[in-house]
């Protein structure tokens, strides 16, 4: 089973950049995008052999998730039922026979770190989310979790010590994630590889010079530990100030 993440940036926009092109090629069984910045209405993707399911923000042109499936889900969840998080469409959650697949667009800390708080409340509320369903089945978690969680995540750990994404609160809370039994798939398969990432700012020529971060993820329970049969950065596509991630499972 092929599974994909991508933080698209506004679906809208990444549409005019390939999006479907990378889509189709990609072939995926679960494709799961963060960052959709539309409304119900307001784009009507043409995906033959997928069902569709939007989580949109209150907010206009802001934050949204979405997942498109080749297999119809046994049921379908938005949020992570706590009000104070699921008004920016933050989370969908699909069930399957073998495994739970969230996406998640976790928030951002932003400039001054002016929602760390908030991320930091945002970080137990979410992984308290994923502990519960795991007391039913595994978990299968993706996307853009707004975190590098080691240096070697990034370009410039140095400079960028106690920016938003890479501050020791956000890091620590990633690490408790781990700690809770999650596995990041792609250190899983590439524990010491240096130079491979996912996001990197418009500014700068940042991706020319492939001064980037890793903060787009898989993690999955212990549970699917001997079903994980590779994990994969697309670094050459294009379309976003991301680029896709892939987790391939056997299930």
């Amino acid at each position: 089973m092929k599974l994909i993440s991508w933080n698209v940036n506004g679906i809208r926009a990444c549409v005019q950049k390939g999006f479907l092109d990378f889509f189709g090629d990609a072939d995926a069984d679960i494709f799961c995008i963060q960052e959709s910045k539309v409304q119900e209405g307001q784009i009507d993707l043409n995906l033959p052999g997928y069902y569709q399911y939007w989580n949109y923000a209150v907010k206009k042109g802001y934050s949204g998730t979405a997942i498109f499936t080749k297999k119809e889900p046994l049921a379908v969840s938005y949020g992570i039922g706590m009000e104070e998080h699921d008004q920016e469409g933050r989370v969908i959650t699909l069930e399957f026979d073998e495994f739970y697949m969230v996406t998640v667009y976790t928030p951002n800390s932003q400039d001054g770190l002016a929602r760390l708080s908030y991320r930091m409340q945002w970080e137990e509320d979410f992984l308290g989310y994923l502990e519960k369903l795991e007391e039913s089945k595994p978990v299968v978690v993706c996307g853009d979790m707004n975190v590098a969680h080691q240096e070697i995540d990034l370009k410039n750990p140095k400079t960028n010590h106690k920016n938003a994404g890479f501050t020791d609160e956000e890091r620590e809370k990633f690490t408790r994630l781990l700690q809770a039994g999650f596995i990041d798939t792609w250190r899983y398969f590439h524990p010491d590889t240096q130079g491979v990432y996912s996001w990197w700012s418009y500014r700068f020529k940042a991706r020319e010079k492939n001064a980037g971060w890793r903060i787009d993820y898989f993690c999955v329970s212990q549970g699917l530990k001997d079903r994980l049969q590779g994990a994969d950065i697309h670094t050459d596509v294009f379309g976003s100030d991301h680029c896709p991630i892939e987790l391939d499972l056997d299930v």
